[in-house]
């Protein structure tokens, strides 16, 4: 389908972008790389009268990594990520993710911006910036503001960036431990039938931390406390995999679609996060 029709804007600093915003109010729609915005534009899913470019606003590239955290600009690429030397040693779950989603020339386009804000239940970034206790800036008419990405999801759709804010940055406490991000999907470029990020942290045999989220098993992305605290204190045995598991099936709730039912979508998501957790766990 071809888009209703809109006025395009792109403006060259953020403050131009917030004028805008406040301008035309929720009829205006920000677009950084346009993959997750553009598709729902054609299919009528949304009704975008003001589209406002990202591309030409400075600051928003770039990532830096610090003793303690890295802060990524909206506008990085998912092949900017998978391409960056050193992230790939500071925080490898983000390049095993980023390899991940969809196809080279979608990731040469989404950013890590894009993919975070848009509140797509189906995105891959959401869950891993919950499994990372990620941090978003929003910049809006009166400064900035962070908000844990485990508190920004909503809804489908909906998070807590207003109307008159743009997400210009994610900044992500320096990793410890062992990761993996698992993914099962129909084919390639698909969105997940179940995905998983993990991130544990292995104390001499017994794991003293985990964080444990996943994706595309409900209506947000799910960030489970009780999936990971049933791995601390264990050698993460099959007793505690048990338990993880059954936590996490606790905490998602699935609905069927062309993806499969929900009687699957709990199968398939007991199977990725197992898999993930003994793979993270092997690198720990």
């Amino acid at each position: 389908m071809i888009p209703a029709a809109f006025d395009y804007h792109r403006p060259k600093d953020i403050a131009g972008v917030l004028a805008l915003l406040a301008e035309h109010g929720d009829t205006a729609r920000v677009m950084a790389g346009g993959h997750s915005l553009i598709p729902m534009m054609k299919l009528r899913m949304t009704d975008v009268q003001h589209l406002i470019d990202l591309q030409d606003v400075g600051g928003l590239s770039g990532i830096e990594i610090g003793s303690t955290s890295i802060r990524i600009g909206a506008l990085v690429t998912q092949a900017e990520l998978i391409d960056h030397a050193r992230l790939a040693i500071a925080a490898p779950i983000l390049r095993e993710a980023a390899l991940q989603i969809a196809d080279p020339q979608v990731r040469y386009m989404g950013t890590i911006g894009g993919n975070v804000a848009n509140g797509d239940p189906g995105n891959d970034m959401p869950g891993l910036m919950q499994c990372l206790n990620a941090s978003f800036t929003l910049a809006g008419p009166d400064g900035e503001r962070q908000v844990a990405a485990r508190e920004f999801y909503e809804a489908a759709y909906v998070t807590a960036r207003s109307d008159d804010e743009v997400l210009t940055a994610v900044t992500i406490p320096m990793p410890a431990g062992g990761h993996a991000y698992e993914k099962q999907k129909r084919k390639i470029g698909d969105y997940a039938t179940a995905a998983a990020a993990v991130q544990i942290v292995n104390s001499g045999g017994t794991c003293s931390s985990a964080a444990i989220a996943m994706t595309n098993l409900s209506d947000t992305p799910v960030f489970s406390e009780a999936a990971g605290a049933a791995l601390v204190g264990s050698s993460v045995d099959n007793a505690a995999l048990n338990a993880a598991v059954a936590a996490m099936l606790e905490d998602i709730d699935p609905t069927e679609d062309n993806r499969g039912p929900v009687a699957f979508k709990k199968h398939a998501a007991g199977v990725i996060l197992r898999r993930a957790i003994e793979r993270a766990w092997s690198r720990a």
